[in-house]
């Protein structure tokens, strides 16, 4: 069983060593860590994780591999005039600029040891005036939208031509690692603050220091930020803190295991650069998480679409909520409404009901009237009177249906009339 394992053992140590061996460059962004400092002598700047909001765009770009290429002007090739035109092409990756956002994939243009120009389309020629005498270099890389550099071999392309005659300047060797210098450039509005860089024939690591034929035993990025100097042996963009407002300046040089800038064009570059954070862009706004995903999300798809928002029905149960003491919702101003009108339907019945019984009370009468009825009621009442009551005078039986009738004035004027017609 211990024979097993330590076959087992050695059997994966040396599939590490012939996969490690396939390659003489670095061809990814992860490379082999050594035992030296990587920070020697910071006092400000700080390393961070990147921003979130970053990370997740990044995803889009993870199964990426652009190809990038110089149709024109050809290599080593011999120009006339001081005026070239510049033809690029790119496969794999749809390279765009957002309009609202003024950001997407683009390509980073060097012209021998300038700060890059973005480049957004490639349908038409990029056209280079009022070029010196001598030898020029182009470089080119594909970028995601925030310039992180794509670290695949085919996503870079160089070019060297001459105008009128080739010089030693601007003439990198091709067989020499090359450093191309890309961010931070320009200006910015937020920290943390992305580093980032392309290198070319640069040997991994373990490679260069078993080869005893190699010139070069390793090889570091010496990073300087306002004087403050640390290094780097991977090769992956960080992100850093701790910059000056206003004008800050960051150099950038591929050094050898003996802390010697390894000689070739390009390989120690300076970059001066602004942080203000009232700069308000979008690449601000990234850093700082101050845009949603989904509208980030237009700088990676050109036929990006936002989603729709969904309706807010939340804003009903707000204003529900709002309404205060004394205040009625709609629904209860409806309802209120609805019971008024009820009960005015039913209380509009009974003015009919009380005016039929009104109509069969009878109307006032006149004295004329109730004098008439007396008589009549007299009339009546005679002719029903029994045998014993016919004795009495026909004045005592007006005098007691008299006496019966409510004393009332005109009544009592009324009685002494009757008695006068009767006397």
């Amino acid at each position: 069983m211990v024979i097993k394992k330590i076959l087992s053992c050695l059997v994966i140590f040396a599939l590490s060593i012939m996969i490690s061996s396939c390659s003489d460059t670095i061809d990814s962004v992860q490379a082999f860590n050594t035992n030296n400092a990587p920070i020697p002598k910071v006092d400000n700047i700080a390393e961070v994780a990147p921003p979130k909001l970053i990370q997740e765009l990044n995803k889009t770009f993870l199964s990426k591999q652009p190809q990038v290429s110089i149709i024109s002007p050809a290599n080593d090739e011999i120009l006339s005039t001081t005026t070239a035109e510049v033809k690029l092409a790119i496969k794999g990756l749809d390279i765009f600029k957002n309009e609202e956002l003024q950001m997407g994939p683009h390509l980073h243009f060097f012209l021998d040891d300038q700060p890059y120009q973005a480049v957004y389309n490639t349908d038409e020629p990029l056209r280079l005036s009022d070029l010196a005498p001598g030898t020029h270099t182009i470089r080119v890389f594909a970028s995601r939208p925030w310039h992180e550099s794509f670290k695949n071999s085919e996503a870079y392309a160089q070019t060297t031509f001459h105008v009128f005659t080739p010089t030693e300047d601007n003439n990198p060797s091709g067989s020499q690692p090359l450093l191309t210098y890309s961010r931070p450039q320009g200006n910015y509005g937020a920290e943390p603050i992305m580093l980032d860089f392309y290198l070319t024939n640069a040997p991994l690591h373990l490679v260069a220091q078993e080869s005893q034929e190699d010139s070069i035993r390793d090889w570091r990025i010496r990073v300087t930020v306002n004087g403050e100097t640390f290094l780097l042996d991977t090769w992956q963009p960080i992100y850093l803190t701790g910059f000056n407002k206003g004008e800050n300046w960051v150099k950038l040089e591929f050094i050898d295991d003996r802390g010697d800038v390894i000689k070739n064009s390009f390989n120690s570059t300076v970059r001066v650069i602004n942080y203000d954070p009232k700069i308000k862009d979008t690449l601000s706004k990234l850093v700082m998480g101050k845009i949603s995903l989904n509208k980030a999300k237009a700088i990676t798809i050109p036929t990006y679409r936002l989603p729709p928002e969904p309706v807010v029905e939340d804003v009903i149960e707000e204003e529900e909520v709002e309404v205060t003491e004394g205040e009625t919702t709609s629904d209860e101003a409806i309802s209120e409404e609805i019971v008024e009108e009820e009960e005015t339907t039913v209380t509009e019945v009974n003015p009919v009901v009380e005016e039929e019984k009104t109509d069969i009370t009878p109307e006032e009468k006149t004295d004329e009237d109730v004098v008439n009825d007396i008589i009549d009621e007299i009339l009546k009442e005679d002719s029903e009177v029994s045998q014993e009551e016919e004795n009495k005078s026909l004045e005592e039986i007006i005098t007691e249906e008299i006496m019966d009738v409510p004393p009332t004035n005109s009544e009592e004027s009324t009685a002494m009339d009757i008695e006068e017609m009767v006397n």
